[in-house]
């Protein structure tokens, strides 16, 4: 029998797979930075580099929807679906070792979303207090914006992310940051309509925001990190 077919053969399906045995071996995607944090210099004598650690809200931002705080040593650390488990697991390589002066930390909704499995939102608070210990035991600044509204605008988001959730889990946020030191970064009361939920005019899918949304994100992440820095 000529085992080259059959070596062929193996050798195709180990590549049609890979993509998926990586995704289970690097469930927190930690190689998706490793090249560009190893490129990352640390802050010269003055400068304060700031990280955004969030999902595809962050992740977005900058590269295909917005403009990411041109001419600022600001870091994009967004990756597409992630969960605050996930984000916690890669907090050391993708913030901490990057010494910045200030985290912005968005996350929640994929949790609220189950993403990642079900959570309580004790679980994702606990997340989100693990990765602001984490930056305050290095001297690095937090932080803490609301989760997002959403809407059914263009289809149905708030199936998955139900409206009650996502106000219980900011008023978790807003208390929990005035109770320890940290900026509470208020995002859903400037994008929230009357009834709670996601301007149309600020997002294209009733989730993301849209151009118009990152303009009225970017001023109000830049005066929480001018806060942030004056603490």
């Amino acid at each position: 029998m000529n085992s080259k077919p059959l070596a062929a053969s193996l050798f195709t399906l180990a590549l049609t797979l890979s993509p998926a045995v990586a995704a289970d071996q690097d469930w927190p995607n930690l190689a998706r930075y490793a090249a560009d944090n190893a490129k990352v210099a640390p802050p010269a004598p003055g400068e304060n580099h700031v990280v955004f650690m969030g999902d595809s809200i962050t992740d977005a931002w900058g590269r295909s929807v917005g403009r990411f705080f041109p001419g600022k040593p600001y870091i994009n650390r967004g990756i597409s679906g992630q969960t605050t488990p996930q984000m916690l697991i890669r907090f050391r390589p993708d913030v901490i070792k990057l010494q910045p002066k200030v985290v912005v930390i968005l996350a929640g909704t994929n949790d609220i979303a189950g993403n990642t499995g079900p959570e309580t939102l004790e679980e994702i608070e606990g997340n989100l207090e693990s990765m602001a210990q984490l930056s305050q035991a290095n001297n690095i600044r937090v932080v803490l914006a609301s989760v997002m509204p959403v809407c059914d605008c263009f289809k149905d988001q708030t199936t998955r992310r139900p409206p009650d959730k996502i106000v219980a889990l900011n008023t978790w946020i807003r208390n929990y940051a005035a109770g320890h030191g940290i900026v509470y970064l208020d995002y859903y009361a400037a994008m929230a309509d009357d009834h709670g939920l996601l301007k149309k005019d600020l997002t294209y899918d009733g989730l993301h925001p849209n151009p118009a949304g990152y303009d009225v994100m970017a001023p109000l992440a830049q005066q929480a990190i001018d806060q942030a820095l004056t603490k």
